[in-house]
């Protein structure tokens, strides 16, 4: 048996054998032998099922909340390590808020919360924002930048997709009514042979088109392959938190998963009738389609291994089949459930408490949208190469809660939002004692990466989120919900690139100010604001966003015409506010920051306005000087 830690050594070792491949080998049939699966993957600890470790006692305890702050503190005990103090209320819902909706606290639900010194203080908070609409808004952004949503095919043509963004809206849906997330799977992956007849489980399976597509490639079979092996490798990726894209062309390099193993998994969907607008349910009108998924035939079709990936190359005939690393803890018999539908049976499988990934990548996913990095920070690996565990109990005792009290989400983030963990400090104040500056200092040299938890982790805001938050700040954010994507005006400078009736601008100006998650989501071109500030390809799955720091996004928030404007109509509100100086200066803080200004902040601006002969610019240059602050884009 060769150990685990000669693979690296091996895959070096086969990378050089496929490169001195013969040049007329790509023609010539192969013997397409599957891989044993070893011991040694076999007690890998991602493909063991979930069982739910014993909390942590410790004696004297007055920190902890809940359990996982006993998780938390005893890993930080043990390196002599004890977590900070309690960020202040003000930065508290501030951070909560945008995490749970992606829009600042308004002024009064600060004063509300500051008044407010009852023991359910925060659960109060917590509830109203889970609550929201805009807490759907949010989370489904999360979502569809792991399944590669977008409103157009992309490509050379990126055409137009006109419903799909029925999905989105079904999205949203799902999570403001905290649709159980085992049946958030199932709908999307087998909807239609789940129910029928409801329109709802029809648009759920927009998931499974939600990729890019080539309508006007020449062999259509061609296209139908590529389609099902992205499809295929977003499954294994978004659900199963595994690298399965690597196997469609070979067996996977590290982990145990075979080229069998992805086209076994690609047979649940071969039945799968692509690339048509099915109408939906009792709909007569013809543009009441959307892009769902439909059974082509009754019959199942035989599905292959594709040899070397090449749809021109069928190797051996396989069945559908379950990874097998994955299915030494489950007891289920396949051919049974292949009775009432093939992805429906793998959606049982994958909601199946034995199944040791499913919950376990889904509260990693849930960690990191609220710490910044997940308990295992590789979020869509959970492979030999993925990073490993920063409390691996912590983690399986959290997708065992998930799952026992019925995979619900909300719960889920109320588990976390009301640990003491979530409620630590980003950084130091300035009234710290000896020792707790003493705490600070070893936390930020022996553990700068924050992986033991001691402290919280600043966060940037996603552009979705920069923008919606200039928005509401000015006062002009338009709160309407659902319906199609909308387009607003695009900077000369880029529309010009464009060809005609590509970026047709929506009419109603009203709409132009509507959340970022419903504007056009155009694969081939992003808007300049949200593609400075990091927006993700819709063409790959992204489980974490990328932070670069580019000069257009100091450029875009100083210099364009829509933050110029942002600025103007949030100069507006403070007047509407207050005629008063200082309260207007007040006000600009409670709605840009989250905060009271400084006793020094105050009278900076103060001055500031106060010298200046034109008032009127002088405010507009105040409130464009604060949407510029660092403290506006980060989470602290």
């Amino acid at each position: 048996m060769i150990s685990k830690c000669f693979k690296p050594f091996l895959m070096l070792l086969i990378i050089f054998s496929f490169h001195s491949v013969r040049a007329d080998d790509s023609v010539t049939p192969v013997v397409t032998e599957e891989p044993a699966i070893d011991e040694s993957d076999l007690e890998y600890w991602a493909y063991q099922a979930v069982v739910r470790p014993d909390v942590p006692e410790i004696e004297n305890d007055r920190w902890s909340t809940n359990p996982i702050d006993r998780f938390v503190l005893t890993s930080l005990q043990s390196k002599d390590h004890q977590p900070v103090e309690f960020a202040d209320k003000e930065t508290l819902l501030r951070r909560v808020t945008y995490n749970l909706t992606g829009l600042p606290p308004q002024p009064e639900e600060i004063h509300k919360f500051l008044a407010d010194d009852s023991k359910e203080a925060w659960n109060k908070v917590i509830s109203r924002l889970l609550d929201s609409p805009a807490y759907g808004e949010r989370w489904s952004q999360h979502w569809l930048d792991l399944v590669r949503f977008a409103e157009t095919d992309g490509f050379e043509h990126d055409k137009v997709r006109p419903e799909a963004w029925r999905y989105r809206d079904w999205v949203i849906e799902a999570f403001n009514e905290d649709l159980p997330y085992d049946q958030f799977l199932k709908l999307q992956l087998a909807g239609d042979e789940i129910a029928p007849d409801s329109d709802n489980a029809l648009i759920a399976t927009g998931y499974l088109m939600a990729g890019p597509d080539m309508p006007d490639i020449n062999s259509q079979d061609e296209r139908r392959h590529n389609f099902l092996n992205a499809m295929t490798a977003n499954v294994g990726e978004v659900f199963l938190g595994l690298r399965f894209g690597c196997a469609q062309c070979h067996h996977h390099r590290t982990d145990p998963i075979s080229q069998h193993d992805f086209y076994r998994l690609r047979s649940f969907f071969e039945t799968i009738d692509l690339f048509k607008d099915q109408p939906l349910p009792e709909q007569d009108d013809d543009k009441l389609k959307a892009r769902v998924v439909k059974n082509r035939t009754k019959s199942f079709p035989e599905s292959y291994l594709w040899i070397r990936g090449d749809y021109r190359r069928p190797g051996d005939v396989l069945h559908p089949n379950f990874p097998r690393v994955l299915q030494v803890s489950l007891s289920r018999e396949l051919t049974d459930d292949l009775k009432t539908g093939r992805r429906k049976a793998l959606a049982e499988w994958l909601t199946d408490h034995n199944q040791p990934l499913t919950a376990r990548v889904f509260v990693n996913r849930v960690w990191q949208h609220h710490f910044g990095v997940g308990l295992i920070p590789t979020t869509s690996d959970f492979g030999w190469m993925g990073e490993s565990a920063s409390h691996p109990e912590l983690l399986d005792w959290l997708a065992a809660e998930f799952m026992e009290f019925g995979w619900s989400i909300k719960k889920l983030h109320r588990l976390i939002l009301t640990s003491s963990t979530y409620r630590l400090a980003s950084h130091p104040s300035d009234s710290l004692t000896e020792a707790q500056k003493k705490n600070w200092n070893a936390l930020f040299e022996e553990d700068p990466e924050n992986r033991w938890l001691g402290r919280m982790n600043r966060q940037r805001l996603e552009g979705e989120a920069i923008r919606d938050a200039l928005l509401s700040v000015s006062g002009e954010l338009n709160r309407k919900q659902g319906g199609p994507g909308v387009r607003p005006p695009l900077p000369p400078a880029v529309a010009s690139t464009l060809l005609k009736n590509q970026w047709p601008v929506t009419e109603d100006e009203s709409e132009h100010t509507r959340r970022s998650i419903y504007l056009f989501a155009r694969r081939n071109l992003t808007m300049p604001m949200l593609e400075a500030f990091d927006k993700p390809d819709a063409n790959l799955s992204c489980p974490e966003r990328s932070q670069t720091t580019i000069a257009p996004q100091a450029l875009h928030l100083l210099n364009s015409e829509f933050a110029r404007e942002c600025s103007l109509y949030f100069a507006e509100r403070l007047k509407k506010h207050s005629s008063n100086q200082s309260e207007q200066i007040e006000q600009a803080y409670l709605l840009s920051m989250g905060r009271f200004p400084t006793v020094e902040e105050q009278m900076a601006c103060d001055e500031f306005l106060t010298s200046n002969t034109d008032s009127e610019v002088a405010l507009v240059d105040l409130c464009q000087a604060l949407l510029n602050l660092n403290e506006f884009v980060y989470l602290d």
